[in-house]
Parts: structure tokens; C-alpha cells; sequence
């Protein structure tokens, strides 16, 4: 299949290029197609004829989304709606990336792939003016919802703790903030899969369970060999920053799972990692 990647120099679309490598792909980053110019996303997308778009790009930075909303919605919002409109001119298929954020995070049950979307920060507006769009402008779109996305190469959660754990000998990590830690590995796997169904509609994979931030750093430590590192507990009101997350974002996997297309437990997906990205 011809599938052409935006954002394909960050962590999913490398993650996607490593597991795609039975169809032809076509990467593109900002410098290829600048997705905020509907004319030159337009014009990039029919000059390629894709069968199919996978949406990586996106403005992720979570607290910078709060500081500057107009971006988060620029990029995040308008810049899919201008992806999703070349791929009905170019006819393609889309598959969308999109985010636990979507939801209040309000539910302690978590999340199933039909309920209501509710975001209550920017990045979640953004994410969820882009799946409306997506709904909107396509018949035939996969939109996968992901959550706590981590990949080799640092930047990431688990290089923060490991960074804060030998340098200070203690963190200070939320409790009260549940999700699904997600390997970008794993995620690119299931996409590789799904698009082969043509089972349009939408997806939530993300690694199987879920914990909050603290019982995720428990394990990294337990992996380093940090165990007497005091992991001290706190909460989401406690911890400054700019965004507030989903207190209860988890994800589930209903639809996926009824295709056959499920992600192991998150805490196996971590171990492999850390082999991955050379933690030892």
C-alpha cells in the first residue's frame, strides 16, 4: 500500500517506518508540508496520490497548547481539517492520530471508543476540533486514540524520572493521574494492522492496563535498579503547570479488540523498551 506519514521524524512516525516496511512510504515532516497551508498540504498530498494518509504531525507539547491556544487549535485543529480535505480531493483514506485528552478524564471507569468527547485543557480541544473535522469531511478515516506515548530517544517521561532520580535521589510524582502508558513500537504495529481491514471507524490502543504516574515511575526505578530512590506521592492540584490533565484518562480497547488487534500489557511493552533504548 502507498501510505505517506506527516510527521514522520517524530517518535511514531519512526516507530511507523521500522513497522510499515511492506508497504512504499512517503515521509514527510514540516519541512515537506507544512499542514497549517491548506493549499501546500493540499498540493503535497494529490502530487503523492496515497492510498492512505497517517496523521502523525501535531502540536504535542501539552503545557505549551495552555500557554498558546490558537497554536494548539492552528495546528492541531485546522492543520487535520487541511489534511483531511487533500485526502477527500486525493481520495485517500485518512488514519488520525488523536489523544486520551479528548476526554474530562471525570470517569474513574475510564473510557470506551463511543462515549462523549468532553476535553478540558486546549491540547484536548485541539485533539477533539481535529476528530470533528475528521468525522465531518471523510467516509473512510481510522481515528486512534492513544495516550502516554513514550520511544527511544529521550524526552520523555521515563528519561525525567531516570534524569531526577540520580541527580536529586528522590522524585516527586502524581498519584492521582491514571492512564496507559503506551510503547510507540507497539501503537505502530496496530496501525500497520488495522489498515489492512478497512474496518473504518474509531480506535482506542494503547498498551493493556492501566496505573497512575506514580506506579509508572515505580516501575522505571524498579528497572534501573533504583529501588531505594523515595518515590514520593502527590497530587495533581500539588504539581504547577500550565495544563490540567485527565485526572482518570484511561483508555480501552473494544473495538480493536473485536478485530483481533490488542497491545500487551503496558508493563511488558516497557521492559522491552528499556532493552530497546539501551537503559541498562
Amino acid at each position: 500500500m502507498r501510505l505517506l506519514i506527516t510527521g514522520g521524524r517524530g517518535q511514531l512516525g519512526v516507530a511507523l517506518q521500522e513497522k510499515l516496511t511492506g508497504h512504499e512510504l512517503i515521509i514527510t515532516s514540516h519541512q515537506e508540508m507544512d499542514i497549517t497551508d491548506g493549499p501546500a498540504a493540499l498540493a503535497a498530498i494529490r502530487e503523492a496520490r496515497p492510498e492512505a494518509v497517517i496523521h502523525c504531525a501535531a502540536y504535542t507539547d501539552v503545557d505549551g497548547c495552555a500557554r498558546d491556544p490558537e497554536r494548539a487549535y492552528r495546528v492541531n485543529g485546522l492543520g487535520t481539517q487541511h489534511v483531511a480535505l487533500a485526502c477527500q480531493a486525493a481520495g485517500a483514506a485518512l488514519v488520525h492520530l488523536s489523544s486520551n485528552e479528548v476526554f474530562a478524564g471525570d470517569n474513574p471507569a475510564g473510557y470506551q471508543e463511543w462515549m462523549p468527547l468532553d476535553p478540558i485543557n486546549p491540547y484536548g480541544r485541539s485533539k477533539a476540533a481535529a476528530e470533528t473535522f475528521v468525522r465531518h469531511l471523510l467516509d473512510r478515516f481510522y481515528i486512534v486514540r492513544t495516550a502516554w506515548l513514550y520511544a527511544p530517544g529521550g524526552g520523555n517521561f521515563i528519561h525525567a524520572i531516570l534524569n531526577r532520580a540520580r541527580s536529586a535521589g528522590q522524585v516527586r510524582v502524581v498519584a492521582d493521574e491514571i492512564g496507559n502508558p503506551t510503547y510507540a513500537n507497539d501503537l505502530a504495529e496496530a496501525i500497520g494492522r488495522l489498515i489492512l481491514t478497512g474496518r473504518y471507524g474509531i480506535y482506542h490502543f494503547t498498551n493493556a492496563g492501566t496505573c497512575s504516574r506514580w506506579a509508572f515511575a515505580n516501575e522505571i526505578l524498579r528497572l534501573a535498579g533504583l529501588e531505594d530512590v523515595h518515590n514520593v506521592p502527590i497530587r495533581l492540584r500539588d504539581y504547577r503547570r500550565d495544563s490540567t490533565p485527565p485526572p482518570y484518562g484511561a483508555l480501552y480497547n473494544v473495538a480493536g479488540a473485536a478485530l483481533g488487534i490488542t497491545l500487551r500489557p503496558w508493563q511488558d511493552a516497557l521492559a522491552e523498551y528499556w532493552q530497546d533504548a539501551d537503559l541498562q
